[in-house]
C-alpha cells in the first residue's frame, strides 16, 4: 500500500520497483496525512504508519527535500511546502529562483527517505541522494516538483525534467532510495 497522494510520485516509485511489486494507491477514505515531522525520516514514517494502520497493510512512504547550499539547506524538509501551505511546484519553483538570484553557489542535493512499515511493528528504511546544481530558469517538460530547475551531476547539463522517466529514475534520489529498499525486501 502506498501512503503518498501524488499520482505523479506514486508513478515514479511504481515504475522505479517494476514489477515485482503491486502498489497500491493510498485509500481515498483515509483523508489528509499532516506532514509535521521535523526530518525527512520523521514525516515518510508518518505517512507508512497512517496508511498501515488504516489497512492493515504493510506501507511504503517516502519523504523527499531539496537542500540547497546557499539557503543553508533549506527548502527540506520544507520542500512541499516552501512558498506557502498551498502552493503548487510554480510558486515553490519561483521561490527558490528569487531566493537564489544572484547567488555564486548554487549547489543543491536531494535526498528521499523511504520507508516500509509492517502490521507487526517492524520497518524498513533506505535513503537516497543526488548531488547537483539549481539552474538559473526552469527547463523541460517531464517529471515534477522542482526537475525543471535541479541539474544533477553527472546529468550532461539537462534538468531532471528534460530527461526521460528511465534516465531520471536510474540517478533520481527516489530511484536510489527505493531499488535500496527493494534489495532489503529481497526483491
Amino acid at each position: 500500500m502506498a501512503a503518498t497522494a501524488n499520482p505523479h510520485k506514486l508513478a515514479e516509485i511504481a515504475a522505479i520497483l517494476g514489477s515485482s511489486v503491486e502498489l497500491l494507491p493510498r485509500p481515498a477514505d483515509l483523508g489528509e496525512i499532516v506532514e509535521d515531522g521535523d526530518t525527512l525520516e520523521a514525516n515518510a514514517r508518518l505517512k507508512a504508519t497512517a496508511v498501515g494502520n488504516h489497512t492493515g497493510q504493510p506501507a511504503v512512504a517516502d519523504d523527499t527535500g531539496l537542500e540547497v547550499a546557499a539557503l543553508g539547506g533549506a527548502p527540506g524538509v520544507r520542500s512541499a511546502r516552501y512558498a506557502g501551505e498551498h502552493a503548487d511546484d510554480a510558486d515553490n519553483r519561483a521561490r527558490l529562483l528569487a531566493e537564489l538570484e544572484g547567488a555564486a553557489d548554487r549547489s543543491a542535493r536531494f535526498r528521499t527517505v523511504a520507508v516500509v512499515v509492517f502490521p507487526d511493528g517492524r520497518e524498513l528504511l533506505a535513503e537516497g541522494m543526488v548531488s547537483g546544481t539549481i539552474a538559473a530558469a526552469p527547463v523541460g517538460d517531464h517529471g515534477f516538483g522542482y526537475d525543471p530547475v535541479f541539474v544533477p551531476d553527472g546529468g550532461q547539463g539537462r534538468t531532471f525534467a528534460e530527461m526521460s522517466a528511465d534516465e531520471k529514475n536510474a540517478v533520481s534520489h527516489r530511484g536510489r532510495a527505493f531499488r535500496s529498499l527493494a534489495a532489503q525486501l529481497g526483491l
